[in-house]
């Protein structure tokens, strides 16, 4: 069996980035992959301003509390205010252009108005409330690296520098089908021996979360040749084509001998649990045009999503021209027992507890979904490695590796 470490260089060496790029508004570019840096024009921000609604004014006029100043002028966001007049405070509000003259904010919560003017209660310091020309950025310096995924908090900062457009990675097309004559979809009845195929709904929703354009092909019937026109199909306009399940070697399990005549078909075992089958490979397209990959999926629902999490997700960064980075995870303390594991490095359902340890669900099948929905994330368990309560394992949240 391949360790995870070498079936992940395997898939990389046989990934290359897309080269397409497209311009899209940073008010929709979430989730969308950089393809060229940006870099600020500006300050940000453009100039010395107030961090707090009160008054602007010089630290050498008020030596001591209660010193009584007389208000010269008022500026709110948005305003230039004069000079400042020396021995006078400004009125200011927050996000206010600090005037020539002054170097200091006293916040309003401690300044009485009086006539005459306002009262200053505190003795301030040069610098105090002030928010500097380009303390957040430094005009021609770059905010936003190439290969970085775009967040909500990356967006606002892309546009705070005016970027109102972004150069981005074209979406990786992928087409999803799934093979076997046991499965139907629901809101179909279930006949005997069928059951619903859940993993088209998992695996498409975690393609357009690491996203992706995602055709559905639907069920392909058990058939080879329906099998091989399937796979051409596919092949034709996407960068990667995803089954679950149907990758054996049983009479009915017609993508292996379908791919191989479609193009080319590595069969891994993969030395992790659950999800030990992998097959990799690329389909020919139609008219001599790029080759789609291909990932075949074990057909057990928790096996194929964690699969997808551990092998597939770097591929599909790699087609982004992302970097591949081992998720950090965290460190946390197991608050149960596992005496028996497996040689294979395994990954266990587990969640965080009131305590701020980790429990496990009670059932660890690679069929049982209800796990993948409980759990937060996978305990990443070397193999062979027993657990004892009270001990610290890697724990793997899930919002790290759907990112």
């Amino acid at each position: 069996m391949l360790s995870l470490p070498d079936a992940l260089a395997r898939l990389l060496a046989g990934t290359t980035a897309l080269a397409e790029t497209e311009t899209v508004s940073t008010f929709e570019a979430l989730g969308r992959v950089l393809a060229v840096d940006v870099a600020s024009q500006l300050d940000v921000p453009p100039h010395d301003n107030s961090s707090m609604d009160g008054y602007a004014l010089c630290a050498a006029d008020v030596p001591a509390p209660g010193t009584l100043l007389p208000v010269s002028q008022r500026i709110a966001a948005g305003q230039v205010g004069a000079v400042l007049v020396p021995g006078t405070a400004a009125r200011i509000f927050t996000g206010a252009p600090m005037p020539v003259g002054a170097d200091a904010i006293v916040m309003q919560e401690q300044c009485d108005v009086v006539e005459g003017g306002v009262r200053v209660n505190l003795q301030p310091t040069p610098g105090q409330w002030v928010r500097r020309q380009g303390e957040d950025v430094r005009a021609g310096s770059v905010v936003l690296a190439r290969g970085e995924r775009l967040t909500p908090q990356a967006l606002g900062l892309a546009a705070s520098v005016g970027a109102a457009t972004l150069c981005v990675v074209r979406r990786p097309r992928v087409a999803l089908f799934s093979t076997g004559n046991e499965l139907v979809m629901p809101g179909e009845p279930l006949k005997p021996g069928t059951i619903y195929n859940s993993n088209r709904y998992t695996l498409r929703a975690l393609l357009q979360a690491a996203g992706c354009d995602v055709s559905d092909l639907g069920i392909v019937p058990d058939r080879l040749d329906a099998t091989r026109d399937a796979l051409r199909r596919a092949a034709k306009g996407h960068d990667l084509i995803l089954t679950s399940g149907g990758v054996s070697v049983g009479e009915e399990d017609h993508l292996r001998p379908a791919v191989q005549a479609e193009g080319r078909l590595d069969l891994w075992q993969i030395a992790i649990k659950p999800g030990k089958p992998l097959a990799f490979g690329e389909v020919r397209g139609d008219g001599g045009g790029r080759a789609a990959l291909f990932i075949g999926l074990p057909g057990n629902p928790v096996s194929s999503f964690v699969t997808f999490l551990v092998a597939v997700r770097p591929v599909l960064r790699a087609l982004q021209g992302m970097p591949h980075a081992e998720p950090p995870g965290l460190s946390l303390r197991a608050d149960f027992d596992w005496p028996r594991p497996d040689i294979r490095r395994e990954f266990l359902r587990a969640r965080r507890n009131a305590a701020g340890g980790l429990e496990l669900f009670d059932n660890q099948s690679a069929g049982v979904l209800t796990s993948a929905v409980w759990a937060e994330g996978l305990i990443d368990n070397p193999p062979g490695r027993a657990i004892a309560r009270g001990e610290t394992v890697r724990f793997l949240p899930f919002a790290e590796l759907l990112s």
